[in-house]
């Protein structure tokens, strides 16, 4: 089977790194256009991205002398690819347009910005909870009057650790969550080299963070009605978001109050045994067990567990009952991996096995 071709937008930025190095040698995809804003357009990606390669692994050969596309220029770098990853960096509005722009040249984007996570015929998906609102795509072509091209995009990286834990409880009724996030600084695009004042310091606040926080899980388990996403209403969850000095990875503390009584076994087996879609049609970035649950007292941790999966799998531990709410626990997941870049892997290959994305 031919690969299907795919262009990174915004590939020089932490994001974009990330796309590439989960990429490389990829059973569907292969990258073969990068592009990125207008100063790094025409060098090769090696020289673009210089001594600024954040990722742990070196960076892949068949990228480096890809030559840098102007972002801006939509149908020249459109004219080239089968389907793009957007990770720009630029104002919402800007990217709320030019994403526009390339599903307009019919060439689905697939995104890890938040510009489009609130318009209301664009699937804003986690695989593994809300596959099914892939099918509001459908509406957003008649608004956009294309056959092929699109938005859809992945969910904030702070809600990972904890959405997919309430979603595996869902029959026992969470109606009131407190989760408080604590958060690495590969979420904001640093590593501690360019970021010195965070080493060994917190900052209690991540703009808009909480927000997002609070509401996106709502908008996951929302469901299609007219042509949009119509967000739940329960649980109803309040949320802190602080920074802390962390590379890559983002814990959450919960709360939870439940409307049916559960058991602690009750709880952990849901856990383990929650699946979804790409489990069960084995897509190549899927976990093989989603989330796993830790017995000790201190795990999660980051440092032994952020890679669980190849970091496409949630970690959870301290499951325990509360003495103002039933139960708490503690989640974490990756927040470039399954948080950013894996996750919108993950949701192409839904796509693609859902046939929304194929070769132009």
């Amino acid at each position: 089977m031919a690969k299907l071709r795919v262009g990174i937008l915004g590939a020089t930025g932490m994001v974009g790194q990330r796309f590439i190095a989960l990429l490389e040698n990829h059973p569907w995809f292969e990258v073969v256009t990068v592009a990125a804003s207008p100063r790094s357009a025409g060098k090769t990606y090696e020289e673009a991205v210089g001594d600024r390669w954040k990722m742990t692994t070196p960076m892949p050969e068949a990228v480096k002398k890809l030559i840098v596309k102007n972002v801006n220029e939509v149908e020249a770098v459109a004219a080239t690819v089968d389907f793009v990853f957007s990770a720009v960096d630029m104002t919402k509005d800007e990217i709320k347009a030019i994403e526009e722009a390339y599903a307009k040249t019919e060439t689905p984007v697939v995104s890890n910005n938040s510009a489009h996570r609130w318009t209301p015929d664009v699937p804003m998906v986690v695989p593994e909870i809300n596959p099914d609102h892939m099918k509001v795509i459908d509406f957003q072509k008649k608004r956009l009057g294309t056959k092929r091209g699109f938005v859809a995009v992945k969910p904030n990286c702070s809600i990972q650790s904890y959405a997919p834990v309430l979603t595996a409880w869902a029959e026992f009724e969470p109606y009131e969550v407190v989760a408080t996030t604590y958060q690495a600084i590969s979420g904001a695009g640093k590593t501690f080299k360019d970021w010195p004042e965070m080493v060994e310091n917190i900052i209690p606040y991540i703009g808009g963070e909480e927000e997002k926080s609070e509401k996106e899980p709502l908008r996951i388990w929302g469901e299609i009605k007219d042509g949009v996403i119509v967000p739940a209403t329960s649980p109803v969850i309040t949320c802190q978001c602080i920074r802390v000095p962390v590379l890559n990875g983002h814990t959450a503390a919960v709360f939870v109050k439940f409307r049916k009584k559960a058991t602690k076994e009750q709880l952990i087996e849901k856990l383990v045994n929650f699946k979804g879609v790409p489990q069960e049609l084995e897509l190549p970035s899927a976990p093989k067990q989603f989330i796993q649950y830790l017995e000790e007292d201190n795990r999660p941790q980051v440092k032994l567990d952020v890679d669980y999966e190849n970091g496409m799998g949630v970690s959870v531990g301290r499951i325990r009952e509360d003495s103002v709410y039933d139960w708490k626990f503690v989640g974490l997941s990756h927040n470039t991996v399954r948080g950013a870049a894996g996750g919108a892997v993950l949701c192409a290959e839904l796509l693609k096995a859902q046939g929304y994305i194929e070769a132009k």
